[in-house]
């Protein structure tokens, strides 16, 4: 997206770095329409979105349930926490990310508002993801995806995924070699990036430190906001 540059020179790394030194903090009167009040850090010259913008809006097909999921259909109905991953991440970064959605869904099932969040996770390797794949790895992670809140995201080509990350996220999607894991042909860089947008579509939190971002920390956002 053209409306920002990650603090202009931060690049792609800097999403899951961080980006010490060119964050500040918010004031104390939220955004129009959001739950939560502004976060500590501000993320408003992020390449991605963040607080108080638009959940970006877009279609993509979940394999398992064998059915098209656009992130407008649950404006007005359901919160909505969104991951991006790849199941054949060799370093534990996007395990992470899936623990704290998975944390989010164990905790608005035990806390009874799973019907009113929708889990998101798309994944960026589409050539590899195939639904098996998807299904093997929900199994791996104990995701529950009988919930009815639970859509693995799969774009139907590695052309399509880079395009959603750019154009509605500002993350550059490019494969690299992985010479040095065996059995491995390719590899992505990391963005450790979780969005939580509310039920009007607006987002309220973008962990830019997804993979270390507190659990608890995250739950207890998911319930504010879902349960408004």
């Amino acid at each position: 997206m053209d409306r920002r540059s990650f603090c202009k020179t931060a690049g792609v790394a800097g999403v899951t770095a961080g980006t010490a030194g060119c964050l500040g903090v918010l004031g104390s009167s939220g955004a129009e329409g959001t739950v939560l009040g502004p976060p500590e850090q501000d993320l408003s010259e992020a390449s991605f979105p963040s607080y108080g913008d638009n959940m970006p809006e877009f279609t993509v097909p979940d394999p398992i349930h064998g059915e098209e999921i656009s992130t407008a259909q649950f404006e007005g109905e359901r919160a909505v926490l969104w991951t991006s991953f790849y199941t054949n991440c060799p370093d534990g970064v996007c395990p992470a990310l899936i623990l704290r959605l998975r944390r989010g869904q164990e905790a608005a099932a035990e806390a009874g508002y799973g019907d009113q969040v929708a889990f998101l996770p798309i994944t960026f390797d589409p050539e590899r993801d195939t639904p098996e794949a998807l299904r093997e790895y929900a199994g791996q992670q104990g995701v529950d995806l009988d919930a009815g809140n639970w859509h693995f995201l799969r774009p139907e080509t590695y052309e399509r995924a880079q395009e959603i990350h750019d154009e509605h996220f500002g993350l550059k999607i490019e494969k690299q070699p992985a010479d040095d894991i065996e059995n491995l042909a390719y590899r992505f860089p990391h963005y450790g990036l979780i969005i939580l947008a509310n039920k009007q579509g607006i987002i309220e939190r973008a962990y830019s430190r997804g993979p270390r971002t507190d659990i608890e920390r995250l739950v207890d956002d998911l319930e504010r906001v879902a349960t408004a």
